[in-house]
């Protein structure tokens, strides 16, 4: 009986796990798109470059749209000092597929889609005298234009850029209304590095650290009272049977690879129900799962102080949670209040915060509870989550047309900003804004095995330089580092950070293992044994 249910709970643990950990990424926003498929010859090789369109009325500065650069044509300004004000007409006709009857001298002329190919626009247009062409989509969304397989004349010298329908229709309308409107174009360059990815670098290290030292601590304290019910053998302690918290749960291969089968399952679900009132439920999972984090992670702080001892030794049974703690008691409403709090305003300017600061308390709570026991289990775990993050980044764009996780992750069709189980920050100095983003599958797989080399070093009484800890966790942050270098060289297109993690983390392991001669131990056996007093006695009875 209690064997099947450690079982059931194990599988419990590793579904909330794959729940918390689906989306594994780091992700910035793209602003130049890559695209394989579009054709691309001499003279239509353009990157397809998000382009700032601010408008003004007059001499008043008004809206800012965002289109989408051509194919074709020259490359835009990135600065907005370097970029020309120019005045805006309409076409006439308004596709522009036949030499406009308005005289132009310089404009920039706003067109509709369709009749003819887009470069056949943007010849007509130049030749009419424009410096520029706006075309307005048939859609909401930003359309790629691209150069036709059977065009020859693709020398075009106007920049080309597509508006979205609902941008096109309110400068249409402007201009109908006789308003002398004008435009800059230009496509600004994301900053090398932002601060926000410092941030969030040592945001992640920083978790990792504090639930690492909060896992080996407990593992020591539960090491001291094992020796102490060796030493006494009282009675009590040899019908013991088991003497493992029944607050920390052990994973073990099948689990790892299960990990993988169920957060494949929910990251479909996700992709494939992504919608407002998802994303509503989604956001109650997370806000239960960050009372329990924050409550836990609270009334641990607190309880070191001598104030709290006594309210944190001291429980009470209360209906349907069984005894709980006066402090525990205490906390309670605040982090609730909190949680609901962040729910409620998750949608103003400064919610990042409450989000990250739940979503931290999880994390931790999480690697406080789920124990990687050898490194065989943690080698298992971390390379089947790198399988799993290069396919649903890269390899699902083959079958679905496009990257599962990215999509998941900015919450796309949703309405919303993306999914909550993310610690973001806002991108401080980067003039396209956004976030920037990192998954809790890229803290909480590899932090389970930071968590294991802390407490093996300890267990095993190991100084700082002759441990793991220290190496296992330089390890991670240089694989975090290299994933921001890649981030920015991609121009912020979301990387899988366990393609880089991973290899970092458990390579400095087996590396090291194998070179101080404690592979084999650290792969089977892991954590030093302390045996149950019950085990200890019948040993030594034979």
């Amino acid at each position: 009986m209690e064997i099947a249910t450690r079982r059931s709970r194990v599988v419990l643990e590793v579904a909330v796990l794959s729940l918390i950990c689906g989306v594994s990424l780091v992700f910035a926003g793209d602003i130049v798109h890559q695209d394989d498929i579009a054709p691309k010859r001499p003279g239509c090789d353009n990157n397809f470059v998000l382009v700032k369109v601010p408008t003004w009325i007059g001499d008043t500065e008004e809206e800012e749209f965002v289109g989408v650069g051509a194919r074709f044509g020259p490359t835009l300004e990135s600065k907005e000092k370097d970029a020309t004000k120019s005045r805006v007409t309409l076409s006439d006709p308004p596709d522009c597929c036949s030499p406009p009857k308005n005289k132009l001298t310089g404009e920039v002329i706003l067109v509709h889609r369709g009749n003819c190919s887009f470069t056949a626009k943007a010849h007509v247009a130049e030749a009419a005298g424009a410096s520029a062409i706006l075309i307005i989509n048939n859609q909401t969304q930003l359309f790629k234009m691209v150069c036709e397989a059977d065009e020859t004349d693709v020398d075009i010298g106007i920049p080309a850029v597509m508006l979205p329908q609902d941008a096109g229709a309110s400068l249409k309308e402007s201009l109908e209304n006789k308003l002398n409107i004008s435009v800059q174009l230009y496509s600004p360059r994301r900053p090398l590095v932002d601060v926000a990815e410092v941030f969030l670098w040592l945001m992640a290290v920083g978790t990792i650290l504090c639930a690492s030292y909060w896992s080996a601590w407990s593992a020591r304290e539960a090491a001291i009272e094992q020796d102490k019910i060796l030493k006494d053998a009282s009675d009590e302690y040899l019908n013991t049977e088991s003497c493992r918290s029944s607050a920390v749960v052990d994973i073990n291969t099948t689990s790892a690879v299960l990990f993988v089968v169920i957060a494949s399952c929910f990251l479909v679900m996700l992709y494939k129900l992504m919608s407002y009132w998802f994303i509503e439920v989604l956001v109650v999972l997370f806000a239960i799962g960050g009372v329990e984090g924050l409550q836990t992670c609270l009334v641990a702080l607190l309880s070191c102080f001598k104030w709290f001892e006594d309210s944190a030794e001291t429980f009470v049974k209360v209906p349907f949670l069984g005894g709980v703690s006066y402090l525990t008691l205490a906390v309670s409403p605040f982090c609730v209040v909190f949680a609901v709090v962040w729910a409620v305003y998750r949608r103003i300017s400064f919610a990042w915060i409450g989000q990250d600061i739940l979503g931290i308390a999880l994390i931790i709570t999480v690697i406080q509870i789920i124990r990687v026991p050898n490194l065989k289990v943690g080698t298992v775990l971390l390379c089947c989550a790198f399988m799993y993050d290069i396919f649903w980044v890269f390899v699902s764009k083959w079958w679905f047309h496009e990257s599962v996780m990215i999509m998941v992750a900015r919450g796309d069709k949703s309405g919303e900003d993306g999914i909550p189980m993310l610690l973001k920050i806002p991108r401080m100095f980067d003039p396209w804004g956004g976030y920037s983003i990192i998954g809790f599958g890229d803290i909480i797989l590899p932090g389970l095995l930071v968590a294991f080399s802390l407490r093996y070093d300890w267990l095993s009484n190991k100084s700082l330089r002759a441990g793991y800890f220290l190496w296992v966790m330089i390890a991670y942050g240089l694989g975090l580092l290299i994933t921001y270098i890649a981030l920015n060289l991609m121009d912020g297109h979301g990387q899988p950070a366990l393609l880089y993690i991973v290899p970092f983390t458990v390579g400095t392991l087996l590396t090291l293992g194998k070179y101080r001669g404690d592979l084999r131990h650290l792969w089977s056996k892991g954590e030093p044994d302390r045996l149950c007093p019950h085990v200890q006695l019948q040993h030594e009875e034979q």
